[in-house]
């Protein structure tokens, strides 16, 4: 393994003390870049296979991750029996299963037909892959959103195709800054256990409030109180994700830099690579007309701050509660927005608080927890793409911490002997 994949295999305990844990064995469907993974690896787990449809999605996958078999194939044609048989594994073997596979076709109108819609092959090639290896557990990530799809008959259906499955079920919208995350995103994580009892979601560590953009499920939101806020870690702003990165103007930087600061904030320290190098840290050059439009838009501002002539077409027709995010610049001391997929003025907050570019990749990477080691690989728009498709990947630790805690007590029950009665 080089130094550019060298991974942790040990988790960071409360203390700071550290410790090597027994691993336990995934594969990831639908990987993407590998954010679940990365996140898993933290908690000691090792990957033997990853799926993606995307090209360079799967070669970072496989650059970082070299342990698992990589698969650039579309998952229809991929045999689950025949992935089991290559890895040599008997059904139940397997520890997690983790993905989170597009859901597509969706019929509000209909929605007692979503699984027999053929454009939904992609979760019911997930639900194959748990039915032929029957892992012991499984983590299920996908969008709020897919709550209120079809008034929520749609959700409780794969409720139920899970549950036939014979996996006791916990659903709950966890938010990436609860996690240590510097950034506002929401994930629904469905958990499924054969072990004989639901699995506990991780609790948040960090105290930090967003708004929920998104329909139902409020309910499954971990809510905090003032309280906890004096219990809790304050939640990793902006400045604390980045401030040590070195300084751009547009179209400097490169592949690989070096670090010219000094680790400024815990969450820096966690991040940086003990090699002394970071990758993918290029500030591209924007148009001139958002290089002007940049200029005035202050920390935490918006479209809405940009003179109204300098402004397009499309914008200058908009209300001004309309698309807060756009041409947004990041406050210093507040957390990211969810990081997208471009990095493009005209879709949301991308605007540096004390430079005037926008981030790079490798600043977006931070805001999703890849730790610095972790390089992207492909053109520079497709990187962008991977790291926004990610899940942040200390929420991916705190998941995996969980599973594997639930994983071991169990073990652990079942290895007791029975008390004998003496009558």
């Amino acid at each position: 393994m080089t130094k550019m994949t060298r991974a942790r295999f040990t988790v960071i305990k409360g203390g700071g003390s550290q410790e090597r844990l027994r691993p336990l064995t995934t594969i990831d469907l639908f990987c993407g870049a590998g954010g679940i993974t990365e996140g898993f690896r933290e908690a000691g787990y090792r990957c033997l296979y990853g799926n993606d449809i995307m090209k360079e999605a799967i070669e970072t996958f496989a650059f970082n991750h070299p342990e698992a078999i990589p698969d650039n194939r579309p998952v229809e044609e991929v045999n689950p029996a025949e992935i089991r048989a290559k890895l040599g594994l008997a059904p139940g073997s397997l520890d997690v299963l983790v993905g989170g596979p597009p859901c597509q076709g969706f019929s509000i109108n209909a929605p007692e037909r979503f699984l027999d819609d053929p454009r939904n092959k992609l979760f019911r090639h997930y639900a194959k892959f748990l039915a032929e290896f029957r892992p012991k557990a499984f983590v299920f990530e996908n969008v709020p959103g897919l709550l209120s799809i079809g008034n929520g008959k749609v959700f409780r259906q794969i409720l139920r195709e899970f549950s036939k499955l014979g996996y006791e079920l916990s659903a709950r919208i966890l938010f990436a800054a609860h996690y240590g995350a510097p950034q506002e995103r929401w994930r629904l994580i469905l958990l499924g256990s054969r072990l004989g009892s639901a699995i506990e979601h991780p609790n948040p560590t960090h105290w930090a409030t967003g708004r929920a953009n998104f329909r139902g499920g409020r309910e499954m939101i971990f809510q905090l109180s003032e309280e906890d806020r004096e219990k809790l870690l304050p939640f990793v702003t902006v400045h604390d994700a980045i401030g040590d990165l070195p300084r751009l103007g547009m179209g400097e930087g490169a592949e690989e830099v070096g670090y010219i600061h000094e680790a400024h904030s815990d969450y820096a320290h966690m991040m940086r690579n003990p090699e002394g190098l970071t990758y993918n840290h290029y500030a591209a050059k924007l148009s001139k007309q958002n290089a002007e439009r940049m200029k005035h838009v202050p920390p935490g501002g918006s479209w809405r701050d940009i003179p109204h002539e300098l402004l397009p077409a499309g914008m200058q027709r908009a209300r001004r509660s309309d698309h807060t995010k756009r041409y947004g610049r990041l406050r210093p001391e507040g957390l990211a927005g969810t990081v997208l997929t471009k990095c493009d003025p005209h879709w949301g907050t991308v605007f540096l608080p004390d430079q005037n570019r926008a981030l790079t990749v490798r600043e977006a990477a931070r805001f999703q927890s890849f730790p610095d080691t972790y390089r992207f690989l492909g053109s520079r728009v497709s990187q962008y793409e991977q790291v926004g498709n990610a899940v942040p990947v200390l929420m991916a630790r705190a998941i995996a911490l969980a599973v594997r805690k639930h994983i071991e007590s169990n073990e652990i029950s079942t290895e007791q002997p029975k008390a004998v009665s003496h009558g």
